[in-house]
């Protein structure tokens, strides 16, 4: 599983692992087997109507379209996933940071026909093996990838620490944050310090004084690694 790096409009960098090929692979079966089952029971439905082909053959090509434009319709109203990346719990998203369009879902989808139609998906696994980022074609023109949200917990990656006995907390307004949020906050502040990367940590501070409304003369580091801890302390309390 390799991991890619997305600068956001921000300028700051999230590590994000691309969806591995086999997970890719398992989410287009399972795509086309939902593929095959609609358009199976459209099929059986229009018989059973007693709708000949052969006098009505532009009912049955509407009543396919949505098997046509599938992964079009879904990618865009299922932010980026499918009913097969869902399961498999990967999507797409940009390289930039920035949230894919639908010019973007459009270009995956029409490069499909060299991808995976007239290769049977060879042009689509060679090209996601050479470039290492999880890009097929489609993905080079539309300027994204796949990236999997299947992550391995580590305890320092929880929210769910031991704070001291004694501890007191000083910013009671950081439970204005979710869960998620703070999360975020964690590992972007983790990354930051382990990399040495000051403007994101500084970034994080101004963020988290516009949010929480919090006034203070404390140095960024410090500042946000409080925060964190006093949002545990008060999570842990409830």
């Amino acid at each position: 599983m390799n991991e890619i790096q997305i600068e956001t409009a921000q300028n700051i960098s999230i590590h994000q692992n691309a969806a591995h090929l086999g997970d890719r692979m398992l989410a287009f079966i399972i795509d086309s087997i939902v593929i095959f089952i609609y358009s199976l029971l459209m099929f059986f439905l229009l018989v059973y109507m007693n709708i000949v082909f052969e006098d009505a053959w532009h009912l049955y090509l509407i009543v396919m379209l949505p098997s046509f434009f599938y992964y079009l319709i879904l990618e865009t109203f299922m932010n980026g996933a499918t009913v097969g990346k869902r399961i498999m719990s990967i999507r797409v998203v940009k390289i930039d940071g920035s949230t894919p369009n639908f010019s973007s879902y459009f270009i995956r989808w029409i490069m499909r026909i060299v991808d995976v139609a007239l290769s049977t998906g060879g042009v689509a696994v060679l090209t996601i093996l050479l470039r290492g980022n999880g890009q097929r074609l489609g993905d080079i023109a539309a300027g994204t990838t796949v990236i999997t949200e299947k992550k391995k917990i580590k305890l320092e990656d929880t929210m769910v620490a031991n704070l001291p006995e004694n501890y007191r907390p000083s910013y009671p307004q950081v439970t204005v944050f979710k869960d998620a949020e703070m999360q975020t906050i964690k590992e972007l502040y983790s990354s930051a310090r382990k990399n040495g990367d000051h403007n994101v940590i500084v970034s994080l501070s101004e963020k988290i004084k516009e949010v929480t409304n919090i006034t203070t003369d404390k140095k960024p580091l410090e500042f946000v690694g409080i925060v964190i801890k006093d949002y545990i302390f008060y999570t842990q309390e409830l």
